[in-house]
């Protein structure tokens, strides 16, 4: 899910990581799904931190909302919000928007959307981003259609409100044929529970139980770590390509879609999930931990202490340790309790966001060799405010190791990228790189690297790609038309 404007500052960190954009859940054949909802959002809030919704159905009450700014614990915890929630069929939705635009004039930005049709009112959240929105906004407009929002998900309800099927489901597929991009979508009817992966299943959705007895609840969420916290068992992942379609009683499962070679997005297992979720049978801890024995094998460097970029970075630190057998340390620590909306990002106090979240352990780096782990380079401000304050705190050298390969490309499946001319691995070499951020050596996994980490033996297959890579390879699965046709410059083919 993206907005249809144009990416924001982040004051704390000058918008220098990477941002998946949504989180969504739903659950269908329990008594307070919006409470179990409340939870699964809570443990989906690093996918988006801005904004909430959840819907709800009971047959006495009907659908009733409540969509709000701001984390999950503060909207979706007291009894008078809960209590507007009732029935047994809940969805909900996490954002980190796109957009500048705040306050209340931006509240129709926030998910679930819903629409009522011939057949009943159904409601969607969306994760990933429709590549041929201004295509199908513009179409959809001159047809008559009215929009509320600035979102391209809301695309999919008009499609939906055009089809001439004669149910929700076959409305959805109808809609979902038209889109172009990465979607995982949870949506609900009165009575239905319905998720849905795009053919190339770039963005994740995980099923699971909950209950025991012949009529156990259904859940859909974004990652496991979502089942984990209402105690749900996990059962398998939606399938690329595929719908499901859940009543209390019944799952079915459709295909709606030509299939297509899966190109699940590598960003998740590097940074996005959660590290106790589990992606593709593979432990994300794991997978990251994997990440940083790789990259030590590849760039090893005489050093002291090895330091993760918390919390990230923490996973990919301790592989490197591991096999490099140099000792691993905290040499940065995390202020747990510092919120996005500490204070207002005047200019007197821009310079110290990162020392208002990070500060370095004075006592340990003194006079050592420091090897910085992180996840990742994205315009490269953070990365020196880092190493300056590690050289303030008296380190001897500073050596960081990037636990993916360079951020050349800006994504268009659902995360919030710069513009290519504002990622520093567009416009530099490695070697460029390092002398811009003013460290003693910088060394990024090979994409070849990365493959073996995520479980790939043979790395990458340059004519098949196993996963989608593009802000690394600038090959992108989809072409992003709507991007192409504001001048968007594809890789040229080698």
């Amino acid at each position: 899910m993206t907005d249809w404007r144009s990416s924001p500052f982040d004051p704390v960190l000058d918008g220098d990581k990477l941002k998946e954009e949504c989180g969504i859940f739903g659950v269908v054949g329990v008594t307070e799904a919006a409470n179990f909802t409340a939870l699964g959002l809570h443990a989906l809030q690093h996918r988006g931190q801005e904004a909430g919704g959840i819907v709800v159905h009971d047959p006495d009450h009907g659908f009733n909302s409540v969509r709000r700014f701001g984390y999950v614990r503060d909207n979706f915890t007291d009894r008078a919000t809960m209590d507007m929630l009732p029935g047994s069929l809940a969805i909900g939705h996490v954002r980190y928007s796109t957009s500048g635009s705040k306050g209340a004039t931006a509240i129709r930005d926030v998910q679930p959307f819903f629409g009522e049709f011939a057949m009943g009112g159904a409601a969607i959240a969306h994760n990933g981003n429709i590549t041929n929105a201004d295509a199908l906004r513009r179409e959809l407009i001159e047809r008559g259609s009215i929009f509320q929002s600035s979102s391209d998900s809301e695309c999919i309800i008009h499609l939906m409100a055009r089809s001439l099927q004669q149910n929700i489901p076959e409305r959805m597929k109808d809609a979902l044929r038209r889109v172009e991009g990465a979607f995982s979508v949870i949506a609900m009817t009165r009575t239905k529970l319905i998720g849905v992966r795009d053919p190339l299943g770039v963005r994740p959705l995980v099923l699971g139980r909950v209950g025991d007895g012949p009529a156990p609840g259904w859940v859909l969420a974004s990652e496991t770590c979502a089942l984990d916290i209402i105690g749900a068992e996990f059962i398998r992942e939606v399938e690329p390509g595929e719908m499901v379609v859940i009543t209390p009683d019944k799952l079915t499962s459709h295909r709606p879609f030509e299939p297509k070679r899966p190109r699940f997005c590598i960003f998740e297992h590097v940074y996005f999930s959660r590290p106790d979720s589990i992606l593709g049978g593979r432990s994300v801890y794991s997978t990251r931990e994997a990440i940083g024995r790789e990259l030590a094998k590849e760039a090893p460097v005489e050093a002291d202490l090895v330091c993760p970029v918390p919390d990230s970075g923490t996973p990919a630190a301790i592989g490197y340790s591991l096999a490099s057998g140099i000792p691993y340390a905290m040499g940065i620590i995390r202020n747990q309790y510092m919120g996005r909306t500490f204070i207002e990002p005047t200019e007197s106090i821009r310079n110290m966001g990162v020392r208002l979240k990070l500060n370095v352990n004075r006592a340990l780096v003194k006079g050592k060799r420091i090897v910085l782990v992180d996840d990742s380079v994205v315009r490269g401000t953070t990365s020196r405010k880092i190493k300056e304050m590690i050289l303030d705190a008296g380190a001897a050298e500073v050596h960081f190791r990037i636990a993916s390969p360079p951020t050349a490309w800006p994504c268009f499946y659902g995360v919030d990228t710069p513009e290519r001319e504002k990622l520093l691995a567009a416009t530099m070499t490695e070697d460029e790189m390092c002398a811009h951020l003013g460290v003693d050596s910088l060394k990024f996994i090979s994409l070849d690297g990365l493959y073996r980490a995520v479980g790939e033996a043979g790395g990458r297959d340059p004519d098949a790609p196993q996963y989608c890579d593009a802000c690394f390879s600038g090959e992108y699965p989809v072409e992003p038309s709507d991007q192409v046709s504001r001048g968007f410059q594809l890789k040229a083919a080698e």
